[in-house]
């Protein structure tokens, strides 16, 4: 099976799969009319999207990244990344950033791909979410910030 990777409109995006990356609706919306959107598609079903918002300065910040539960733990997510990562190279970009919480599968998924910790937003989760988040039992609280700096050669 193929995996067609290509941007589409924010106004496409596909919200109920970005609402499994983050819960707020609310927040999905305020940074997706700046954003670029990708989907991952298969069979001409939308297994994966992603959003990244341009921060200035050839610095890119990966939004949401989502796979439809259906469809993980195939490589669709991991196959995603590495597109958005490789597309950010080649159009210039200096860095890409995510943020994550301190512990749980997607830490060691961004740190397979290359991005290393660069800082600690301390109480993040608290302070920007209405509702509590809850990962395998345990609250999220902290986001750990995590960046690949491209070089200069564009591979």
């Amino acid at each position: 099976m193929s995996l067609l990777i290509q941007e589409i409109p924010t106004t496409d995006a596909p919200m109920k799969l970005l609402l499994l990356a983050d819960p707020s609706e609310e927040k999905i919306r305020s940074y997706l009319p700046e954003s670029k959107c990708f989907v991952a598609i298969s069979s001409e079903i939308v297994m994966g999207a992603c959003v990244v918002k341009p921060r200035g300065s050839g610095v890119h910040e990966l939004m949401s990244i989502a796979v439809h539960p259906d469809y993980q733990q195939s490589g669709n997510g991991t196959a995603l990344l590495k597109w958005v990562i490789d597309f950010f190279q080649r159009a210039g970009a200096s860095q890409l950033e995510v943020g994550t919480g301190t512990f749980g599968y997607q830490l060691s998924f961004y740190q397979r791909q290359g991005f290393r910790v660069t800082s600690i937003d301390r109480d993040f989760f608290l302070e920007n979410y209405d509702e509590p988040i809850f990962e395998n039992g345990i609250q999220l609280m902290d986001m750990l910030r995590l960046t690949i700096r491209y070089s200069k050669d564009i591979v």
